[in-house]
C-alpha cells in the first residue's frame, strides 16, 4: 500500500528556510518520482518542484527557481523539498505525490498525480 507522510512544516520569517519530508511506505523512492505540489487557500493546486527518476530533469516554476531543491535519502525512503529565501507568496499546505501510471516522469498537469500526502502548513511571517 502506497502511503506519503509529510513533515517539517511550521512558521518562518521571510528569507528564511525550511525543509520538508516525505516519508514514504510502499515503494522505493529510488525507482519512483515523487513531487511537490502547494496549495493557498483560495487558489489552485501548483507543482513546485520534481525531478524524473527516468532522465534527471527537473521541473518548477519560476517562482522557486534558485530557491527550492528536491533530494531523496533512499536508506530512509524520503524525499525532501528544501526551501530557502522564503517568501510572503510561498505559504500553503505542502503535498507530496506520486503519478502512479509512470513513475519514472514528472506529470505533465498536478491533477495527473494520483497519490497525495495529507499535506503539511508552511506559513512565511515576519
Amino acid at each position: 500500500q502506497v502511503r506519503l507522510v509529510e513533515s517539517g512544516g511550521g512558521l518562518v520569517q521571510p528569507g528564511g528556510s525550511l525543509r520538508l519530508s516525505c516519508a514514504v511506505s510502499g515503494f522505493t523512492v529510488e525507482h519512483y518520482t515523487v513531487g511537490w505540489v502547494r496549495q493557498a487557500p483560495g487558489k489552485e493546486r501548483e507543482a513546485v518542484f520534481c525531478v524524473s527518476i527516468g532522465d534527471g530533469s527537473e521541473h518548477f516554476p519560476d517562482s522557486v527557481k534558485g530557491r527550492f531543491t528536491i533530494s531523496r535519502d533512499i536508506a530512509k525512503n524520503t524525499v525532501y523539498l528544501q526551501m530557502n529565501n522564503l517568501k510572503p507568496e510561498d505559504p500553503a499546505v505542502y503535498y507530496c505525490a506520486v503519478y502512479s501510471r509512470d513513475v519514472r516522469i514528472c506529470p505533465k498537469v498536478v491533477s495527473d498525480y494520483d497519490y497525495w500526502g495529507r499535506g503539511t502548513q508552511v506559513t512565511v511571517s515576519p
